[in-house]
């Protein structure tokens, strides 16, 4: 399972003299013909090693022979994505398998290129799912487009709701309060088992499902904390499967983070025309990082941008220095200087969101951060 803090770690990597190969491939069964994704990254592998220098294809020689050796043995474990970082001279190798495809790249570089799954993090974050009736309940956690089944309540006690022959309507509104008195304290049930769930899990949004009104009444129960967690509701049988219900939750989940997304941008936007401890544009946001300023980094999915780096303090900038201004030290070029952006505000701790496509933050630059002061 990714983490945010192993991402922290890796970020924090630097070549020392060697280079990491990180591979991203789709290997969705579903959109893949059979083993095409194979075919693909040998011609990926192919063509890095017919446009490396020699100097540096001897480094990661090794590193590309095991990582197409690894995709043609190791099939039968593959979700959709697959995610592959490995340099053998700092002895370092992670995979990765999520139920997300990646788009298919292969990168070169002196420090791992993680930006792909920071994008997976952000649009993929943990979610609660509440499915409940009036005697049972189901709990799922949903995490990087996939589904598990956590816990179960049932109330064996509660009676059936029915009307006794030959009772005066007095007697069936007694029967009706007995019901809602047992429907009661199984909810109660119900909100102990979510509250221990939550408080065990960081998740940050919960959807309710189940019939009307269940949910209704489950809705009036929540504490103000786990209410503003609420995203979204859907009506669905007890005893419906994971695949039912992921397909019920799927689009209040994407319509949820695109509607934050588009907040957060604005938000950023607003400030930073403020000045309110916000900044939009690489250079700006370059100048923030080195002043360790960066809180949240936000940026364009698709932005591309060449710069150089400082080898001694790693100074970033778009400019065409002789030498670093801070430290003059060496510069070396950068073909992926947003990449380095994001993995240099993961290590400093900052949050990193990646946004879909948006014009207006495009015109500002595609990247802009909060700032911490």
């Amino acid at each position: 399972m990714i983490s945010r803090e192993e991402l922290k770690n890796i970020a924090k990597m630097k070549g020392e003299g060697a280079y990491f190969v990180s591979v991203y491939l789709n290997v969705n069964p579903m959109t893949t013909v059979k083993d095409n994704y194979v075919i693909h990254a040998k011609n990926m592998l192919r063509e890095t090693t017919e446009t490396l220098d020699k100097t540096v294809l001897k480094k990661v020689k090794g590193d590309i022979d095991k990582i197409e050796s690894y995709i043609i043995t190791n099939k039968r474990v593959f979700k959709k994505g697959l995610a592959l970082l490995s340099s053998q001279e700092r002895k370092f190798w992670r995979e990765y398998h999520v139920a997300v495809p990646f788009k298919n790249e292969i990168i070169v570089d002196t420090t791992p290129y993680v930006k792909p799954l920071l994008d997976v993090l952000d649009n993929y974050q943990r979610s609660a799912i509440l499915l409940v009736d009036r005697e049972s309940a189901r709990l799922f956690l949903v995490y990087l487009g996939e589904i598990e089944e956590y816990a179960e309540v049932h109330s064996e006690d509660v009676p059936g709701r029915h009307k006794k022959g030959g009772w005066f309507s007095l007697a069936e509104k007694s029967y009706e309060r007995h019901i809602d008195y047992h429907v009661g304290l199984h909810l109660k049930d119900v909100m102990r088992e979510l509250e221990a769930f939550l408080s065990g899990e960081y998740v940050g949004r919960l959807i309710i499902g189940g019939s009307e009104e269940a949910v209704t009444k489950v809705k009036a129960m929540l504490p103000q904390g786990i209410a503003d967690k609420v995203i979204g509701t859907f009506q669905a049988e007890m005893f419906a499967n994971t695949k039912e219900i992921m397909k019920k939750v799927e689009p209040l989940l994407q319509a949820y983070e695109k509607k934050k997304e588009t907040e957060d941008i604005d938000e950023l936007l607003t400030k930073a025309m403020k000045n309110e401890n916000a900044v939009v544009g690489i250079e700006n946001v370059m100048n923030a990082l080195q002043e360790g300023r960066v809180m949240k980094l936000i940026v364009l999915k698709d932005l591309a941008q060449a710069g150089i780096s400082c080898t001694q303090c790693g100074y970033l900038s778009i400019q065409n220095v002789p030498s670093c201004p801070f430290c003059g030290g060496a510069i070396q070029r950068e073909k992926h200087l947003v990449d380095l952006v994001a993995q240099r505000a993961v290590e400093q701790g900052a949050f990193v969101e990646v946004a879909s496509e948006n014009g207006t933050f495009r015109e500002a630059g595609g990247i802009g951060a909060f700032l911490r002061f």
